[in-house]
């Protein structure tokens, strides 16, 4: 039975609880108040859902403004922070292995996880063997509001150790717009080139945006000299 609320019990009988029941048991408000630990932790879990408009946006949340808000501070920032890291991470985890990639849309699941409530770009890499299943999962670059600086060799350093046969790049855009940029096509004309030069495949590149993701090899690939 779940607890009525963050505010209802106090942080040591939300220990008790989720040690003889398990986490599973708990709303988000407690877990939250849980994690946050001290005292008056359950109003701050509130404010915090509050803010965010639930767990889900704790991820966009950037640590200066969760510092801000009434109760957090450092220390249960850096716990927040923390805690959200370990859940995507062991999300992550569990997608190497376990994930064969026939067509773009057996990846949209997962790059939604990685990519919902961002605010600004980041870079991913993903890496394939022979049979198309996805051996590991790499952020490669965390870029402004608008922009990532990504080079290929920090692309394919990864590829190279794990003897990967393939590669599929992605990337969100903040501004909601899936559409691929022109900085976007000639950044995948040079990794394709790269690729074709370590013999290692560049299968696509993935641009996500809104409820949206876009595959630059199935709306037009590169051709031409890339520099």
């Amino acid at each position: 039975m779940a607890a009525t609320g963050p505010g209802a019990d106090s942080s040591g009988r939300l220990r008790r609880l989720v040690l003889a029941r398990g986490a599973e048991g708990l709303g988000d408000g407690d877990l939250l108040a849980l994690v946050l630990g001290g005292s008056r932790a359950g109003p701050v879990a509130d404010r915090l859902l509050a803010r965010t408009g639930g767990c889900t946006g704790l991820k966009g949340l950037h640590p200066a403004v969760m510092r801000r808000i009434e109760g957090m501070g450092e220390v249960r920032t850096a716990r927040l922070l923390a805690a959200v890291e370990l859940g995507a991470r062991s999300l992550a985890y569990r997608e190497p292995g376990s994930l064969t990639v026939r067509r773009p849309e057996d990846l949209h699941p997962l790059l939604w996880r990685r990519f919902r409530g961002l605010d600004r770009e980041r870079f991913l890499a993903l890496y394939l063997d022979t049979r198309h299943r996805v051996l590991a999962v790499e952020t490669v670059s965390i870029g402004t509001l608008n922009v990532s600086v990504v080079h290929p060799r920090e692309v394919f350093k990864l590829a190279v150790a794990l003897s990967a046969a393939a590669v599929i790049v992605a990337h969100n855009h903040p501004s909601g717009c899936a559409e691929p940029s022109p900085e976007d096509m000639e950044l995948t004309a040079r990794l394709d080139r790269c690729g074709q030069l370590l013999g290692i495949s560049l299968l696509d590149h993935l641009v996500a945006g809104g409820q949206e993701i876009v595959s630059i090899r199935e709306t037009g690939w590169p051709t031409g000299p890339a520099g």
